[in-house]
């Protein structure tokens, strides 16, 4: 059987380099520069990632003629506790559209916007 586990995200923005900060503020991580494996005229910056261990990779991604938000895929980015991370995304130049709250015994959810228009979410267990 081959697995359904999402192995790679992108999240595509207009000014890589605002884009790059909100994150990086956001969740408190360090984004790398990744080449372009397709010679389009794309920059990618790379959240970290260990390809041994639970989680998907991913970046940033600006590619010519491909506009930042209005895509209706939803990316969600683990947390010890969201509210940590959601009270960053107003001071990084983001929204906050749904602030913490509960989803039963699948714990917590936080629905935000980036700079670029794109909404994403943090969960946590607490």
């Amino acid at each position: 059987m081959i697995s359904k586990k999402v192995s790679w995200f992108e999240i595509y923005v207009d000014n890589i380099q605002r884009a790059t900060t909100f994150y990086e503020l956001v969740l408190n991580t360090k984004l790398e520069p990744l080449g372009d494996p397709s010679d389009q005229n794309t920059t990618m910056m790379a959240f970290p990632n260990d390809m041994e261990s639970y989680g998907s990779g991913g970046a940033l991604i600006k590619m010519e003629g491909f506009k930042a938000g209005g895509n209706s895929t939803l990316v969600y980015f683990y947390s010890k506790d969201c509210l940590t991370e959601q009270t960053k995304v107003v001071q990084a130049g983001g929204q906050i559209i749904k602030p913490k709250m509960s989803i039963g015994e699948f714990g917590f959810i936080s629905l935000c916007i980036d700079t670029e228009g794109n909404m994403f979410g943090l969960h946590s267990m607490q």
